[in-house]
């Protein structure tokens, strides 16, 4: 049997950073991967929901262009099979990069499912695939996760989308309800009304977008109101019958009409089939435990990305694969999830980092609130005709940092800022003396410093 320095199970974000970073170090590397290497961040999640977003923004913005001087002759057209096959050729780009990657850095791709099959006497670990055993000192987990699907009566029967149907749709339905107003449920929910259906969006918190800021989550459902989105919070699919899904809210029955479902009511870490009770591998709630280097239970295992629950996100999954990594290496480095960015990109987009005011009141501390709607910005005034949003800053009772949160493109590529300085515990003294250039949408949050 063949020892490699590190096998990797899983080659999504987690997996092909990992496998990267080992093998550029010196570490013999192998990576197995059962679909496609890029895992459902590549291939049914973010890049790809992300071209259909481009497209449905670049024809909000044709359509709204005389805001701007610009007349367009006729009205604005799309064709969803070229925005389709777009996204496709986006992707197979992408996924060739990743292999291109891999093997500059001489990692071994394996194409099938792996599953653990115990340890030799060295405590090495033993994985199969494909009907062959190697053997590796470390072994990284990271096989991501997969989507919910709840029992709600009728649902099999009901011919529904998840995202996976959704990304290779090419007919816009005349009508679509959205089961869960969490982030990907909202982004489509964006992506087929700039596309002309009639959506509605049904959730069982009280507020869409689950633990993004309250009140910014409220002011882009309004904003998605007035574009035509129906939304029922707090209420439950109680079941389903032909075109009709039965709603509960406060006791009360009612149902919502529509052509065709899309089903988005989160994911779960994939555990299945990996053999973790040979190597009593701990669990923690429905992931795998790990510690703030990533390793599990077994001093040999580490897991990475959505497998262990904690937040399903590819760039976290990225970052605690560099952190696994660095652990096997003796370098000195930790996981930290206080500055983990999280985005919507719809049109606006929304974006957060750090701590809420919600989280922060639940657990009783003391903070204050430094916020600034985007006019204040020249930049974003020039750039969004009529538009506005808000950047507000958590400031902690010691005057530091410690969360942003921001309605208004381009936030997503604004948040970063904001995450570094509640990474590096900035007061809003020493950020104050940051210089950002001008005319910028980012200067927005030197600004708010200042309200």
């Amino acid at each position: 049997m063949i020892l490699y320095d590190v096998a990797i199970i899983g080659g999504g974000p987690a997996g092909y950073t990992a496998a990267e970073r080992a093998s550029a170090n010196g570490l013999k590397t192998i990576l197995f991967e059962k679909n496609a290497l890029g895992g459902v961040c590549l291939n049914e999640g973010c890049i790809p929901t992300k071209t259909l977003l481009y497209s449905a923004k670049t024809l909000d913005n044709i359509k709204n262009s005389t805001k701007y001087g610009i007349t367009v002759e006729g009205q604005p057209a799309f064709d969803l099979g070229k925005i389709i096959a777009r996204k496709q050729k986006t992707v197979r780009k992408l996924v060739a990069g990743i292999k291109q990657k891999l093997a500059a850095h001489d990692v071994t791709v394996i194409s099938g499912e792996a599953a653990i099959e115990g340890e030799d006497g060295e405590r090495n670990v033993l994985i199969s695939c494909n009907g062959e055993t190697i053997t590796a000192a470390k072994v990284l987990l990271c096989t991501g996760s997969e989507t919910v699907i709840p029992p709600i009566k009728g649902l099999d029967e009901s011919g529904y989308w998840t995202s996976k149907e959704a990304l290779d749709n090419k007919e816009v339905p005349e009508s679509l309800a959205i089961i869960g107003g969490g982030v990907i449920g909202v982004e489509f929910a964006s992506f087929f009304n700039s596309l002309g259906s009639r959506v509605t969006v049904i959730e069982m918190l009280p507020e869409i977008l689950g633990v993004m800021d309250k009140e910014l989550s409220a002011m882009l459902r309004a904003e998605y109101t007035k574009k035509g989105i129906e939304f029922h919070l707090d209420t439950k699919v109680v079941e389903i019958r032909n075109d009709q899904i039965i709603i509960e809210k406060d006791g009360e029955q009612s149902c919502v009409q529509t052509a065709q479902i899309l089903l988005s009511t989160g994911r779960r870490p994939i555990t299945a089939n990996l053999n973790l009770d040979r190597l009593d591998i701990e669990m923690f709630r429905n992931g795998v435990k790990v510690d703030e280097w990533m390793k599990t239970s077994h001093p040999n295992v580490y897991a990475c990305g959505d497998i262990t629950g904690h937040s399903l996100l590819a760039h976290t999954a990225v970052r605690e694969g560099e952190v696994a990594i660095n652990h096997i290496l003796d370098r000195i480095d930790h996981m930290n999830y206080q500055a983990i960015p999280g985005v919507v990109y719809t049109n606006p987009e929304i974006a957060g980092v750090g701590q809420t005011e919600e989280e922060l009141t639940a657990k009783g501390e003391r903070f204050s609130v430094l916020k600034l709607p985007m006019a204040y910005s020249g930049r974003f005034v020039a750039e969004n005709e009529l538009g506005n949003g808000v950047c507000k800053l958590i400031i902690s009772e010691n005057k530091k940092i410690i969360g942003c949160h921001m309605l208004g493109n381009p936030a997503s590529e604004l948040i970063v800022i904001a995450g570094i300085a509640i990474e590096k515990s900035f007061t809003v003294e020493e950020f104050q003396k940051i210089v950002f250039p001008h005319p910028t949408v980012g200067e927005i949050i030197h600004e708010a410093l200042f309200s």
